[in-house]
């Protein structure tokens, strides 16, 4: 990895492939062309590489700055850890980290998991649960029509479920408002249940028999992941194996000569240096993606500003263990918007893995923000704090002052795959037939979770080394 000026490229291709952005995306894709042979640099306007992955020791404990854990959903996360040479530093969540909550009357209630919990839980009223009969003889929404994933899971389910199972989890994925999320772009897998089967209770049974003949696992059962080290282990042995990642590079302009080949303008230390590549992968936010593919992909750039992000502030909070009289016993909770909480949810972090806390220290981590409440995600830090704290008191039994907090802020946090999502990366993917070497891979397509960005970094390494290897002559996007 390297963060020092190199030398004026002096041919007129110098690299296979630049990525610009060194996010679990960017960097999963590099680590991939690397591993097929070809000459690969990672430009990152940031001081370390990994976007919003980030994990930090202070005063014993080990908390995430971004996401906490990953979702062991394919086997191409495996194999990329295996790749990285991290495998011995994987760490499973506890047994216990299966438990999860959902506020409801003021009071964390564990989501039941097998079919007698789900009739003896309270989280759920009688009414609602005798509406889940209905469901498989619900029509389905036509194939042509879009529809939110709010007024998806009211026809289907009913409005308990939307706000007390779908709503909290839409917030916990997306920081999102399930009034304006796509069903087809944001739960695309729901959506082919709905479609395939006509009933998803119906189609989860058939379909975890499909998932299991492709080796693959759905989000529900999946088990969470980190590292002994914390997330950013992954990121920074990929940023490794990479061996050209340099930081501290702002990207200027992108542009692309008579021969098909690009070149790519930064600034670093204040000096302009330029790079010629056979190929760019962006992987940066959307907006960012739009500055610079504007003068190759007009079209794009415009779908690409219109992406959303809503601002999310990571609240890390340690309290003495004999300060909370909550037992902690699962992953953390999520809160509803019915409720109105001023925390999106909270993450028992030293539950889920061990080595996050010293001893008789308990380690939260907690979401404010999102569609919900931007307004208090730029708050003060103190008023963030207060906040939280009053939550931690109403909900967790907190009965004395935390030992710390450390706020951290995402003002651009999520893309949010909202009405018309899939539209606009149609036209992502236009411009990519049409610009030949050129490629788009961040979160706003294909998946938001770690998990999604590895399998579409995947992806985007499998079809832009094809593209490299073919005959000039037969070389298509």
């Amino acid at each position: 990895m390297t963060s020092e000026k190199d030398e004026m490229d002096t041919s007129p291709a110098a690299l296979d492939v630049l990525v610009v952005g060194a996010g679990i995306s960017g960097l999963a894709s590099a680590f991939g062309l690397v591993r097929k042979g070809f000459q690969v640099e990672v430009l990152e306007a940031a001081g370390k590489p990994g976007g919003v992955i980030g994990t930090v020791n202070r005063d014993g404990a080990l908390y995430e700055t971004g996401p906490n854990s990953a979702l062991d959903t394919t086997p191409l996360i495996g194999e990329l850890i295996e790749a990285a040479g991290i495998a011995a530093e994987r760490l499973p969540a506890s047994e216990i980290s299966n438990t999860r909550f959902v506020v409801r009357d003021g009071r964390p209630i564990a989501l039941p998991m097998s079919p007698g919990a789900f009739l003896a839980t309270p989280l759920f009223s009688p009414l609602a649960k005798a509406r889940l009969a209905l469901e498989p003889f619900i029509r389905r929404q036509p194939l042509d029509q879009e529809e939110a994933i709010a007024h998806f899971v009211r026809r289907r389910l009913g409005r308990e479920f939307l706000d007390y199972a779908i709503e909290p989890f839409v917030a916990g994925i997306y920081a999102g408002d399930p009034d304006r999320l796509s069903v087809p772009a944001a739960f695309p897998k729901l959506h082919a249940l709905e479609q395939r089967y006509g009933s998803l209770i119906v189609g989860a049974i058939l379909g975890a028999r499909e998932r299991k003949k492709r080796a693959e696992k759905a989000k529900n059962t999946a088990k969470s992941f980190s590292f002994r080290g914390g997330m950013q282990t992954l990121t920074d042995a990929l940023a490794r194996g990479i061996g050209r990642v340099t930081l501290g590079a702002r990207v200027v302009s992108l542009s692309r000569l008579s021969d098909g080949s690009f070149v790519v303008v930064y600034d670093l230390d204040g000096e302009t240096i330029t790079r010629h590549a056979r190929s760019v992968v962006l992987s940066v936010p959307a907006s960012e993606a739009a500055r610079l593919a504007y003068p190759l992909a007009p079209d794009a750039t415009r779908a690409l500003q219109e992406i959303l992000y809503p601002p999310v502030t990571v609240v890390a909070t340690a309290y003495r263990r004999e300060d909370v009289t909550h037992d902690l016993g699962g992953f953390g909770f999520l809160a509803p918007r019915v409720e109105g909480r001023a925390v999106l949810g909270t993450l028992f972090s030293s539950s889920m893995f061990e080595g996050r806390a010293p001893a008789g220290q308990v380690l939260l981590t907690n979401f404010v923000g999102g569609r919900r409440n931007p307004e208090l995600a730029a708050a003060d830090d103190e008023v963030i704090v207060g906040k939280v704290a009053a939550e931690h008191r109403a909900l967790l039994g907190a009965r004395a002052p935390a030992l710390w907090n450390v706020v951290t802020r995402w003002p651009r946090a999520i893309p949010q795959y909202e009405l018309g999502h899939l539209g606009r990366v149609a036209k992502v993917t236009e411009a990519e037939k049409a610009v030949p070497g050129l490629k788009f891979c961040a979160n706003y397509r294909g998946g938001v979770s770690v998990g999604d960005c590895i399998a579409n970094a995947h992806a985007t390494a499998e079809s832009l080394g094809a593209w490299l290897r073919a005959p000039v002559t037969a070389r298509v996007s």
